[in-house]
Order: C-alpha cells, then structure tokens, then sequence
C-alpha cells in the first residue's frame, strides 16, 4: 500500500501499524490501518484521496457481525459523526440520524419515548449504517421496516438519496448499495408510541441474555439461517458447542455464536469455522452460509 504519511485531511485521524483488536466486536489480533471520521466532508476528501492514491479502503462501522482478516493492503475506515440525541423531538415520527449512530442509543430512546418499531434492533450491537446494509434485526422483526431513505456517497464521490421500499431488502442484505458505496445518513420511522415498548424491550433483553452470550468477545451470529434449520439448533444437536481451539470456540449458550475467550486471532476464527463448517456439512447434509462478513 501506498505510504498513508502524506494524507493529512481535516476530520481524519489516521491511525498506521495497530492492532484493529478494539475495532471489532469479537477483538481478534490483527495489525492494520484505520482512519476515524469525524464528518462527512472529511470523509469525501478522504475517499477522493484514497482514489487518487489507488488505495483500497473497507468501512468497519462499529466493528459488529465482522472479522477483519486481509487488512494488509487495505485501510479500514470508521464513521464518528455527531449525533445529539437531544434534538429527537418525540412528537415526530420520522428522523435523520447519521450512518455511526450506535443502535444503543437508538435502543434507549424507544425505552424513554415509547417509539413503536425499534424494539426490532433490541440487543444489537453495531451502528445505524452497518444494521442498515445487513437488514439486521432480531425474531421481532427487521431494521429494514423502519427505514424511509438513505443518503448514500457512490463510489464516484456522488452523494445520492434513495428512497427506500420493502423490496431494497433481503433476509440480512440489501438490494440498493453497490461496492465502494458508504451510507452516511438514514432517515427511520417509528410507528406511534407503545407505552409498554420499555416493558417489551426489558423482557426480550432479559431473553437475550439468558439465550446468547451478549457479554463475551464475539461477533454475533455466525451462519445465516436456513427456511427451515436455524443454524444454532443444528450445531448443538450434533454436539458442537464448545467445538475450537483454547482461544476461539463455540459458545456453550448459543451454537450460532463463535467466541474470542482469549488472544486469538482472525487466522484462527478461519480454521475454527472452516472446520465447523466440514463438521456440519458431514453429519447433517447442510451446508450454512456466512453471516458474518471475513474482510
């Protein structure tokens, strides 16, 4: 990759030779770049650069449902635009909050306000923009049913609003963003106030935490689900919770979940789940697609 010293931009710390481990959820070691992004415009400069250089570039989000693995020739990008969650004024039902958004937050306002909908994202870790591209969502229902437009910059710098419909989204994907593409705000309805919407969320959070592993190093469900065969099911029956290494494992608490109990790193997570995968597949007949993005 090309020399990253020369690339001084407004709103943009560059980050060179660290360890990515506290970029993603799951914290696996891997040495690499990231740049920080404090606003939109520091990012277009950024990307216009990167162009101009011939340097690749990958958005890491808030590090959730991915593993960063060829990070070598490639600079990992991070959104931090500001959002103050003062300004939600809840006699609206329609809002623009920036791409970094942290569905936390989001999370919290539903409890205090009473916002009908965003129960879906309930324990989700991980920014706006980020649940957005994968239609993330829990067995309430997905973030794509909330999402009005977007406002998207291309690859070519150009920054387009997409109004969106149910057909811009698939099980845990979309259908509008193109490689290179980068949302930087999205605007989210909800569907009137559910005074027992804090009772809701304190109940299916209580769920959660009794039926996945919230708090360990992990990076969310591993395996996309089959119509038929949810993929956590299938990994315990054949008996391959605690399947790995000292290091990465599965999860005694949700087969679909792989842990990072120690220091292990991205070159592990991969044999753990090729592995995995080899074991399913041989005792089931199965074969489960990746949910989880390895870059």
């Amino acid at each position: 990759m090309e020399s990253l010293d020369t690339i001084k931009i407004n709103d943009v710390e560059i980050l060179k030779n660290i360890n990515l481990q506290k970029y993603t959820t799951i914290k696996l070691a891997r040495v690499g770049q990231i740049a920080i992004c404090k606003t939109e415009k520091g990012l277009i400069n950024l990307i216009e650069t990167l162009h101009q250089k011939k340097i690749k570039y990958r958005l890491v989000g808030w590090g959730a449902n991915q593993v960063l693995h060829n990070v070598e020739n490639t600079l990992c990008i991070k959104l931090d635009f500001k959002f103050d969650k003062s300004q939600i004024d809840p006699s609206l039902n329609l809002f623009e909050l920036p791409a970094s958004t942290n569905l936390n937050q989001l999370t919290s306002l539903a409890t205090k306000y009473g916002f009908s909908g965003w129960e879906v994202f309930t324990g989700v870790p991980g920014s706006l923009g980020g649940a957005i591209c994968m239609n993330a969502g829990t067995s309430l229902g997905e973030i794509g049913e909330l999402v009005e437009s977007v406002r998207v910059l291309r690859s070519n710098l150009k920054v387009e609003c997409l109004t969106l419909s149910k057909e811009s989204f698939v099980y845990r994907n979309n259908t509008f963003l193109k490689q290179g593409d980068i949302i930087l705000s999205a605007k989210i309805r909800h569907f009137g106030i559910d005074t027992r919407l804090s009772e809701k969320i304190t109940e299916y959070l209580d769920y959660r935490k009794a039926t996945q592993p919230l708090t360990t190093r992990n990076c969310g469900s591993v395996f996309k689900n089959h119509s038929q065969f949810k993929a956590g099911i299938v990994i315990d029956r054949i008996g391959l919770k605690g399947f790995g290494t000292d290091n990465v494992s599965v999860s005694l608490k949700h087969g679909n979940f792989i842990e990072n109990n120690g220091e292990g790193s991205s070159d592990e997570f991969i044999e753990v789940v090729n592995s995995l995968k080899e074991v399913i597949e041989r005792f089931s007949g199965l074969k489960f697609e990746l949910e989880v993005k390895v870059y």
